[in-house]
């Protein structure tokens, strides 16, 4: 049971097996590869160590989100509350892009959003033509109309 209670920051986290605590270490391998020189090689202690740092990190930023959002008696925890904790635990270099990232984020899932709505009007127009005309979408097939 030792080993189900490793880093185990208060009791919710007790019972937690190690490998659903910690992000898996092929990913975080793969980012670390990313900054390091192509024919640099990284041993498998420093990506168990970064993997126990960087999820450690995130669950500490994610704790003091959370703990805002149950104060404010909200079950969800959103981008802007871990911008929040960020910058409440002294993280500030972190806040800012991670801000413009969100909003980036948030503006792309807008367009998205739109994008779709207007592909189902179209597919809906379709619809409607094919109900009152089913022997010309029989005749030149539906999908080439």
């Amino acid at each position: 049971m030792a080993e189900n209670i490793i880093g185990a920051s208060n009791e919710d986290d007790v019972g937690i097996k190690e490998q659903d605590r910690l992000l898996p270490i092929a990913n975080v391998g793969r980012i670390m590869k990313q900054i390091v020189p192509p024919n640099a090689k990284i041993s498998k202690e420093a990506k168990e160590t970064m993997q126990e740092c960087v999820s450690e990190f995130i669950g500490f930023v994610t704790s003091e989100a959370s703990q805002k959002c149950r104060k404010e008696r909200r079950k969800t925890v959103t981008g802007d509350d871990i911008c929040w904790a960020l910058a409440t635990l002294g993280f500030d270099n972190y806040e800012l892009p991670l801000k413009r990232y969100l909003h980036k984020f948030r503006e792309l899932e807008g367009e998205k959003a739109a994008n779709q709505m207007k592909a189902t009007s179209h597919d809906n127009k379709q619809e409607e033509e094919y109900e009152q005309y089913p022997l010309k979408f029989s005749l030149i097939g539906r999908n080439q109309q």
